[in-house]
């Protein structure tokens, strides 16, 4: 585990999931699995591993899924270790002590819509520093967490920053694009704001901003003058690029082109994709899964029905 200047993070985790109903309608999204993990765990791990020490999960109603995930469960332990399932019991504690050494607590969201409110109800309880802020839907997979590669981009710059990576210019109606100033080095992008989901014509930059920001005080301000006239947003609600832009116009705001692979499971595709790569990873079950594709390459009508 890596010593980091930066100590907090906020997972918002208060969505409804809906991209993903009915499957989500009593799971939350964040618990559903990819791999052997819930989705959110691997988030979590990312933190734990990049030198977090102090992890708020933002939540809403019908979340209790998440807490008793994290939540340590001694009688489930004491029976699978008597039942000669010591592997499983160890599985089980260390999910309860990843929480202990990120010091998970939870917090209700309160506040317009909008991911901006998250942000801002976890602000108000965690003082006057920079934090980390990653979205639960979101896997990475990479040499170098990327909650630690935004880490070193913060302690470069002193700055807020957004995580990037390169997109293919047909996919910028997905994305906030960043309006690139400057390309400078070992990915690091000095930019002036973010353009919310341009046509391709339209695309300031071949970047795309994805999960993943270092916010400083000063994004937390703007946070908080984004609440105070929500009712003037274009759609009432509260968002964490408003304030990016907002702070951008005047001051140093970065992107840092994230090394590794980037995995959304917030809609039904992605999610699939994110199901089917951790599947083919495993040293057990991927060549199983290899096997099958090639057994239904063969004969596409073998598959279930």
């Amino acid at each position: 585990m890596t010593t980091s200047m930066i100590r907090r993070a906020v997972i918002p985790a208060a969505g409804l999931g809906s991209r993903l109903l009915p499957l989500t309608k009593a799971t939350p999204k964040e618990m559903l699995p990819v791999g052997d993990k819930p989705v959110i765990e691997h988030t979590v791990r990312e933190l734990v591993a990049s030198g977090i020490t102090d992890i708020t999960i933002v939540v809403s109603g019908g979340k209790s899924l998440i807490q008793d995930h994290f939540r340590p469960n001694p009688a489930l332990v004491e029976q699978l270790r008597a039942d000669g399932k010591s592997a499983y019991a160890d599985a089980v504690e260390e999910v309860a002590e990843l929480a202990r050494q990120g010091h998970i607590t939870y917090l209700d969201q309160h506040g317009p819509y909008g991911n901006g409110t998250p942000v801002l109800n976890a602000a108000r309880h965690l003082g006057d520093e920079p934090m980390l802020v990653l979205w639960p839907d979101d896997v990475f997979v990479a040499e170098v967490p990327r909650a630690q590669q935004l880490i070193r981009a913060y302690e470069a710059t002193r700055c807020p920053v957004l995580a990037v990576m390169p997109m293919a210019p047909q996919d910028s109606q997905r994305y906030g694009v960043p309006v690139v100033k400057e390309d400078l080095d070992d990915g690091l992008l000095r930019i002036t704001g973010l353009v919310e989901k341009p046509k391709p014509a339209d695309a300031p930059s071949a970047f795309a901003a994805i999960g993943g920001y270092v916010v400083t005080p000063g994004i937390i301000d703007e946070l908080r003058e984004q609440t105070r006239r929500w009712y003037e947003h274009r759609t009432g609600e509260v968002y964490l690029t408003d304030a990016v832009n907002a702070y951008a116009a005047t001051r140093a705001v970065y992107g840092q082109v994230i090394q590794g692979r980037w995995y959304d499971t917030g809609n039904p595709a992605d999610y699939l994709v994110a199901q089917f790569a951790s599947a083919l990873a495993h040293p057990e079950y991927g060549p199983l899964l290899r096997q099958l594709a090639l057994d239904l390459d063969e004969d596409p009508t073998s598959g279930p029905g």
